[in-house]
């Protein structure tokens, strides 16, 4: 186990990207991107490959599926093996006592938060991005504001129940092809919360890029200057989540799913962060000023001391209804049904009243179909606001108000040199204009 820590020492710079070839010549397209870490599936393994990439300093990790698999993959010194999907428990476990780096992108339901791990993740996720309903109606969200599908939400449980590096291992759907923006979506999505998107072309996108057709090459340069926006500034992982708003939530209690009540915070440009139940204490819960606990039945009895506590120095607790249980779900559920979302109405309606139009972290205006996050530096001393618009036209004339009194804020756009904004004083906080938004932009606060 040690030896296989070790091999993963470096993975935490990994930019990671499924490749579906094997053909070393190809690498100079790998090469011009931030991407330094292809995935491979067992009928692209090759040696020579392997020997090619690493010595552009690419990293090739080897998808195991099965024993033969493993078999397979050990002599080919891959960099790290990465076991995908539900796999068998005795092929897991020889993997990882086999003294290669292991990297395990399990099903949500699966998910280990082993401390050991360096990079952890799962191969379950949304497809980010507004959908519309059959007719062209745009789906609508808790707020009636076009709803994102998004793994925001679960992003920021896992990020809050592990050291690990994470990675999202969700693939374009199969049979569509998509507009270049929606890769950019796509990185996004996980970078708001300092995770990292496996970069997956859709199938006719990656047949024409190994051809080098010329539009694909566009648009995978593309793709390039949107990992490269979020790549080129490392110090921005360093930040974590922030808000004043705490919610106590558990893998049981609806953590692993998508489209439950941290999506449903998010819609109301309400700031939360995640305390998992094996994470709260007094310490977690300073310079709090609410706190969301979703299955209060589940504490231990010293975690709900930290909760009294809280709530004597003045601190808001926000509880479910009497008798109220999280819906049930499934193992192979990853966002809540229609049914299991209107049980959750009644706890939405009180969290809903007990946090709308309040700041407890930023707050976002005019942001139709935009997802925002706010996360501090472990000094605290400055402060991150990430935007990413979803829809299909700029953002205008969006406002932001971030708690604390800052002296600079710097925005950054896509493409374009930073440029410092006036800042402006407003309740409990500091306020900015931003004129435009196109896809992805960031404000640093000092």
């Amino acid at each position: 186990m040690l030896l296989a820590t070790l091999v993963l020492v470096g993975a935490a710079s990994w930019v990671p990207a499924r490749w579906l070839s094997h053909d070393p010549k190809l690498l100079d397209l790998v090469s011009s991107t931030p991407v330094n870490c292809l995935l491979l599936e067992a009928v692209d393994w090759d040696s020579a490959f392997v020997r090619a990439a690493r010595a552009r300093r690419i990293a090739v990790l080897g998808l195991v599926r099965s024993d033969a698999d493993l078999k397979r993959a050990i002599p080919l010194k891959f960099d790290a093996l990465v076991l995908e999907g539900k796999l068998d428990p005795a092929v897991a476990e020889a993997a990882r006592n086999s003294g290669a780096g292991v990297i395990e992108l399990p099903f949500r339901t699966d998910l280990r938060f082993d401390p050991n791990d360096r990079v952890t993740g799962t191969s379950q996720g949304m497809w980010p991005g507004v959908e519309a309903q059959h007719g062209g109606k745009t789906v609508m969200g808790p707020t009636s504001t076009p709803w994102v599908f998004t793994n925001g939400g679960f992003l920021r449980f896992v990020r809050a129940a592990t050291e690990a590096v994470v990675w999202l291992g969700v693939r374009p759907p199969p049979r569509t092809i998509y507009p270049v923006e929606r890769y950019g979506q796509a990185i996004g999505d996980a970078a708001l919360v300092g995770a990292r998107w496996i970069v997956a072309l859709d199938d006719d996108l990656n047949e024409r890029l190994l051809k080098r057709d010329a539009a694909a090459v566009r648009d995978w340069k593309k793709i390039g200057e949107y990992l490269a926006y979020y790549e080129s500034h490392p110090e921005w992982r360093s930040y974590h989540a922030y808000s004043r708003m705490a919610v106590i939530q558990g893998a049981a209690s609806g953590g692993l799913l998508s489209g439950s009540l941290l999506d449903m915070l998010a819609s109301q440009r309400s700031s939360v962060r995640v305390v998992p139940p094996n994470r709260l204490t007094g310490e977690t819960l300073k310079d709090t000023r609410v706190v969301l606990d979703v299955d209060p039945e589940s504490l231990t009895a010293e975690q709900k001391v930290a909760i009294d506590e809280f709530v004597k120095a003045g601190g808001v607790l926000i509880k479910p209804p009497s008798k109220w249980r999280f819906p049930r779900t499934s193992d192979d559920e990853i966002i809540l049904s229609r049914r299991q979302a209107d049980q959750l109405q009644s706890l939405w309606e009180v969290t809903y009243n007990a946090t709308v139009r309040k700041n407890f972290g930023v707050r976002a205006f005019n942001t139709t179909g935009i997802l925002s996050s706010v996360l501090a530096a472990p000094d605290g001393r400055s402060m991150l606001v990430h935007l990413l618009n979803f829809l299909d036209f700029p953002g205008e004339a969006i406002t932001i108000h971030v708690l604390g009194s800052w002296k600079k804020a710097r925005l950054y756009r896509l493409g374009e040199a930073p440029a410092e904004l006036p800042v402006f004083q407003v309740p409990d906080g500091t306020g900015v204009e931003v004129d435009k938004l196109a896809l992805m932009a960031t404000i640093r606060f000092e």
